[in-house]
């Protein structure tokens, strides 16, 4: 659902009667855990049939007036995004590639039939919610503001149709590390649930999909693992993608292998850029289909190096092990991080929190 042609918002500031004081401010920042603490302000606009997007507001947190019969509630039309803001070592904020998140909130609305947000909208948006809340920017390594936009359909009304009204929100966390285990790589188990069949919507972040993935996740939860692992729906033998990020496997002749994106597999935009990146180490990139059993091969007789995981909330995370409800288990490589991965984890960090010169124009300063 094309969104109309209308002429760029107006943030209007509402001012907030109680902020956080810096006492408690700064002790959440000391230790932020991820996704548990909220900043004071968020952004909201508005969406209605024949009048578009409208009444762009920047101020407290707060409650969402819904009604009952609201179509999210009822139909699930809602879609989100992920990203983040850096405190940068000369004192400047900054976003990593925030016209992607925009465009690819865009085609998400599109499959779930919801009027796209023009992308200048989006990063304004952000952009606005930064600089009210830059004092929520945590500074230790590691560290950073998760932004989190979404869009949910409010018109109140029960029938499978898409909705008339809409509202588009922005609301910030502090984060820090996305895992807890403090393990140097990760253990992953094999779900036998499916995630995303094909004609479905697995290329869109809804929050469907991640509904459907928690009772595989806390399967893994409780058999000691941090994380799951989604194979296709069809076959049940191709590996696509963890419970929130996309895979990459390293192999002994210099290449690197990831699933195709294929309709079933959400296109980060981590992986994207760790493409690009790798291909500037001069590694050759394969995006093509990877069965279990050939992962368990590879890794088996050495070809396979190293396994990760990458995504907004965990960059790129090392996996160590791999578990099956068939009782098969095996390891990549030593267990632990490999040189590839650590590579091309520290050449993307050091991008985003601006210690190296950004050749790519990812990064857009906002303060």
């Amino acid at each position: 659902m094309a969104s109309l042609a209308e002429a760029p918002l107006q943030f209007a500031r509402l001012p907030h009667p109680a902020p956080t004081s810096d006492e408690v401010r700064a002790s959440i920042l000391a230790n932020p855990g991820f996704g548990t603490n909220f900043t004071d302000h968020m952004v909201t606009i508005e969406w209605t049939e024949g009048k578009g997007w409208h009444d762009a507001v920047i101020g407290p947190r707060g409650p969402i007036p819904l009604d009952p019969a609201a179509s999210v509630l009822h139909y699930a039309q809602e879609i989100f995004e992920g990203l983040k803001a850096y405190k940068h070592p000369d004192g400047s904020i900054a976003l990593f590639r925030p016209e992607a998140n925009a465009e690819r909130f865009n085609t998400s609305a599109t499959r779930l039939a919801m009027p796209e947000l023009p992308v200048e909208a989006f990063v304004e948006a952000v952009k606005q919610i930064v600089l009210a809340d830059a004092a929520w920017i945590p500074e230790q390594e590691g560290a950073s503001l998760y932004l989190r936009p979404f869009m949910i359909a409010t018109e109140p009304f029960l029938g499978v149709r898409s909705a008339k009204q809409y509202k588009f929100i922005v609301i910030a966390s502090p984060a820090g590390n996305y895992f807890k285990s403090g393990a140097p790589a990760v253990s992953i188990w094999v779900s036998q649930y499916t995630r995303a069949a094909p004609g479905g919507t697995g290329a869109a972040k809804c929050g469907g999909n991640y509904a459907a993935s928690l009772v595989p996740t806390a399967e893994a939860f409780a058999r000691g693992h941090d994380q799951v692992l989604f194979l296709d729906a069809a076959e049940h033998k191709w590996v696509e993608e963890l419970g929130g990020m996309n895979l990459f496997f390293a192999f002994d002749d210099g290449s690197l292998l990831t699933p195709p994106l294929s309709g079933t597999i959400l296109p980060g935009i981590t992986r994207a850029s760790l493409i690009a990146l790798a291909r500037e180490e001069g590694l050759t990139i394969r995006e093509e289909r990877y069965s279990i059993d050939q992962w368990q091969a590879d890794a088996a007789s050495g070809k396979l190096l190293e396994t990760f995981a990458c995504g907004t909330a965990a960059v790129v995370t090392p996996v160590g092990r791999v578990a099956s409800p068939d009782g098969t288990s095996f390891t990549i490589g030593s267990g632990g991080p490999g040189q590839t991965t650590a590579k091309l984890k520290d050449k993307l960090v050091a991008i985003q929190r601006g210690q190296v010169a950004d050749t790519h124009g990812w990064v857009v300063k906002i303060a």
